[in-house]
């Protein structure tokens, strides 16, 4: 192209870009609505420009990392695609080209700072157009081009354009309407689009008949919102919206796509469904009045109960087979699963905390299969074969898959193809939890989505390509969460999952959010979050997650993340590895041998080797308690205790490869566990790691010095369903889709779980060598007299935390002054940690004081306490009543006033206290 040309190409633009609807996308049609394809090729492009290595900054400043000079820099663009820039050659396919001028200007601080992951290259502005000629610009493929002196192609690229669209729409982050809003005399409806040629409704009566009504919609330049409404309340009926947009690679796509902001939808996701949710017919009987339990004064008061919705349920057969598996089954009080669930709650747990039950992708929820699984021996392929077989068409799946954050999952209600259903029997659970006197968490999953691009799932990508994905260098989906990123550091996906939030809190009363992977999100992000969900619930919401540090936004490369190490000062807890690890040993990443011969501090490490453990030095044990001391301690910072090679430090001092140990300022930052649903349960973890020739009775003694751990830990307990009924997945280490059948719960005790087969290939086949025989090993599987001893017991665990608020304090100051550790140092005896908490001044505290001892050593052991000689200790009265579940302190463990001598039985926990 001569280079006389550009310019003059350039002055059509305003009126090129002006037209509201492009000449390739006509009027949406009832044929579009009615069709089954997800999407409809209006102009095909699929050899446009992918790869996006430049970034819009700002909407009018971009970079472009790694490019030098070059002679003239320019902006194709074209509104349906089909632009070609060969390098060496002449750009064509474009309907204008835009000069750009090198920027030598100081990035304002927060754009630096978004973008300081950014590598250096040229930085570009454009020329000075308007806005409606900017918005419009966004609406078609766009190539940036560096041109040599007889304009041919040096390099070519697209654009990362999220940068732009928060400067250009950032306003409606401030919508509070987004979705369908049915009120008596109309029904609006409003979907964020801004790159979008064209957007429609697409109105059904039902979940699958033809579509009744096409609705127009308008866009609003100020917030890329687009808007349409029809006469009259709509509820009950659904709806899809039909998007037109260019798509990189693919070209000028219409898509069918339901809404991000769905509150439920119809079978299979296919279509969203109307609903007012204050709408009387969607709330249970009572639904108003019922209280939220008031249970958890502090963060710190909580022990959590981490449980799936079909787990729960499918195999209790004192739950009527409809409801097996699904939302209702939490309504029948009198169930064997729901008189565990109140039995655990008059012990002191206070929330129970669902697996994803939004709507998820992985799960069919109209004919889902249910494998016919073999008998065979405990050792047999036979049973995971069966069970992954039908895996990807089973009714079973953890969830973490998110489809449409604001609806709840269809597979749990009675009738998916109902979008009222599910709605009502959601809130018919959380009632029926909370008239139990248990609170309600949701675990969250904002870090990714099922899908991205044009795949059927996604949802976001296919109404704004390119924004609410996190894109790596070269403009591709970035997975390290091991699905597609969401970017919450962008504003309105950002706005999506805060407004997601306090839509739950608000609607369906839940009282606490786990976040899956929330290290990928930003801290500012979640600090605001925590104030909307406050006032929507007119209280504390708690907000726990998984805070690692991993990724393309590690170590803060992207933005303050809401990370272990980052959150510091927020009151937002993170889950702690530390203690966990030095519990059970080793790592969740370990493999082979490793996964037998790193024992942890209760399953034997140097005092009760296994066969491949090997020698060690006593050292080792003192480090690994030490360590448990430190989730002792809330995993404070700032808390100081003598180590083990005498030195007293701050928490934050004591390495935890390579991190500080200590890394909570506040006791609610910290949560407190030995188990999840994530890898090999507790129970598995101790078959791998005890010697073969451990007595069931001991393993399930193991069991609870695990769960002891966590029940006399400052900060936040969290258990998972199961660890106190020594729940196995038969050596899993990934139940994720493993079915009904390794991830059951047997609520009549007499099964754990254990010895049902090898576990599926997939993410276990490498070690069937080593698990095999311990599956056909009978003398590791526990009796009916095991489980119900463990369970017992754990439940006297709860009730000990719960009688007094000295194992809950809320404030580091608090821990500071009240938590002692005794036999510390280079001569103590590792196997038995001591600590003492102090309830002077303390008004609630219920006791003087509190001396508590976990011993977990395969023998008896004696300690003198020096500072303890001449007091009133007596056992806990949880451990000295006739209704005790272990008997083994009241029988065995002694306390000497005269010399301050304490014998503490094998492998027990004893707490004793002062009146």
């Amino acid at each position: 192209m001569p280079p006389s040309l550009v310019k003059p190409v350039f002055t059509l633009l305003p009126a090129l870009l002006a037209c509201p609807i492009f000449a390739h996308a006509a009027g949406v049609t009832r044929a579009d609505c009615d069709q089954a394809e997800h999407q409809t090729m209006l102009a095909a492009h699929p050899h446009s420009t992918t790869e996006a290595r430049a970034y819009w900054l700002t909407d009018q400043q971009m970079q472009w990392p790694g490019m030098g000079e070059a002679h003239q820099f320019v902006l194709a663009h074209a509104p349906a695609g089909g632009i070609k820039a060969i390098k060496g050659e002449s750009a064509s396919g474009y309907a204008a080209l835009i000069p750009l001028q090198l920027d030598q200007t100081a990035l304002h601080q927060a754009t630096a700072e978004r973008f300081k992951f950014v590598g250096g290259g040229v930085r570009l502005a454009l020329p000075k157009l308007n806005r409606a000629a900017l918005i419009a610009l966004h609406r078609g493929e766009l190539v940036l081009l560096a041109l040599d002196a007889q304009k041919r192609v040096i390099q070519a690229t697209a654009i990362q354009h999220p940068g732009a669209l928060d400067a250009l729409f950032g306003e409606a982050a401030q919508t509070h309407e987004l979705g369908a809003a049915p009120a008596p005399d109309v029904t609006r409806f409003k979907l964020w689009a801004p790159t979008a040629q064209q957007v429609a409704v697409c109105r059904y009566d039902s979940g699958h008949g033809k579509a009744r009504q096409i609705i127009a919609m308008k866009f609003d330049t100020r917030t890329g919102i687009w808007q349409g409404q029809a006469k009259g309340d709509l509820s009950g009926q659904y709806y899809r919206y039909v998007v037109d947009t260019f798509v990189p690679g693919v070209g000028l796509v219409r898509n069918r796509v339901t809404d991000p902001y769905s509150v439920s939808l119809t079978t299979d996701s296919k279509r969203s469904y109307i609903a007012r949710l204050d709408d009387a017919r969607l709330k249970p009987a009572g639904w108003d009045e019922t209280p939220r339990p008031n249970t958890v004064k502090r963060a710190t008061d909580m022990s959590v109960y981490e449980l799936h919705v079909r787990d729960f349920s499918i195999g209790d057969v004192s739950v009527s087979s409809a409801n097996r598996g699904k939302y209702l089954a939490f309504t029948e009080t009198g169930s064997n699963g729901m008189r565990h669930l109140q039995a655990l709650q008059r012990a002191g747990m206070t929330d129970v905390h669902l697996l994803p039950v939004f709507d998820l992708a992985s799960v069919p929820e109209k004919d889902c299969a249910t494998p016919t699984v073999p008998k065979a021996s405990a050792d047999s392929e036979a049973q995971q074969a069966a069970v992954m077989a039908v895996a990807a068409k089973d009714c079973f799946n953890w969830g973490y898959d998110p489809f449409h954050f604001n609806a709840p999952e269809g597979s749990f209600a009675s009738d998916a193809a109902d979008g009222a259903k599910r709605i009502l029997e959601f809130r018919q659970m959380v009632q029926a939890l909370h008239r139990a006197g248990l609170r309600v968490g949701m675990d969250v999953v904002y870090n990714h989505m099922s899908a991205a691009g044009q795949h059927p799932q996604s949802v976001l990508d296919r109404i704004v390509p390119g924004y609410y994905h996190r894109l790596n260098e070269r403009g591709a989906v970035e997975r390290s969460t091991c699905c597609d990123n969401t970017a919450t550091e962008h504003t309105m996906m950002a706005k999506l999952m805060i407004d997601s939030a306090e839509l739950w809190a608000r609607e369906y009363k839940i009282d606490s959010f786990r976040f899956d992977l929330m290290g990928h999100q930003p801290r500012a992000a979640m600090e605001r979050l925590q104030a909307r969900v406050d006032k929507a619930a007119g209280q504390p919401v708690q907000l726990l997650g998984e805070g690692w540090n991993f990724g393309e936004v590690a170590n803060g490369a992207r933005f303050v993340q809401a990370s272990q190490l980052s959150l510091n000062g927020t009151g937002i807890g993170t889950f702690s590895d530390r203690s966990r690890d030095a519990v059970r040993g080793g790592g969740p990443a370990d493999g082979g041998q490793e996964l037998i011969a790193r024992q942890g501090y209760i399953n034997g490490l140097v005092y009760a080797p296994n066969a491949l453990a090997g020698k060690q030095p006593l050292e080792v044990l003192m480090k690994a308690a030490d360590m448990v001391r430190v989730g002792l301690a809330g995993t404070l910072r700032d808390y100081v205790m003598q180590t083990f090679d005498g030195s007293a430090r701050k928490l934050e001092q004591i390495d935890y490869a390579g991190q500080p140990a200590g890394y909570a300022s506040q006791p609610a930052e910290a949560v407190n566990y030995v188990e999840n649903h994530d890898n090999q349960t507790l129970f598995d973890a101790n078959v791998y790691k005890l010697p073969l020739d451990t007595s069931r009775e001991d393993r399930a003694r193991v069991q609870l010095l695990g769960a002891a751990t966590t029940a006399l830990s400052q900060g936040v307990a969290y258990f998972h369903a199961g660890l106190e009924i020594l729940r196995s997945k038969s050596m899993d280490r990934n139940s994720y889709d493993s079915g009904d059948w390794f991830n059951r719960l047997d609520w009549t005790y007499t099964d754990n779980g254990f010895a049902a087969g090898l576990p599926p290939k997939q993410d276990n086949a490498s070690q069937y060598a080593l698990i095999a025989p311990l599956l056909a090993n009978p003398a590791i599987k526990p009796t009916p007299g095991d489980i119900a001893f463990t369970r017992d017991a754990f439940n006297d665990l709860l009730r000990i935390r719960a009688s007094t608020p000295l194992f809950r304090l809320p404030t580091t100051a608090d821990i500071q002054q009240r938590l002692r550790f005794y036999n510390t140092g280079p001569t103590q005896d590792p196997t038995v940690i001591v600590g003492r908490l102090d309830g002077t001044g303390m008004p609630d505290a219920g006791f003087k004081a509190v001396l508590y001892f976990i011993n977990v050593a395969p023998e008896a052991k004696t300690l003198t306490l020096a500072d303890e000689q001449n007091q009133p200790w007596v056992l806990h009265p949880v451990q000295r009543a006739a209704s005790a579940a272990d008997l083994r302190p009241q029988q065995a463990a002694r306390y000497t006033a005269a010399s301050g001598q304490f014998s503490i039985p094998a492998r027990s926990t004893a707490v004793y206290v002062i009146h």
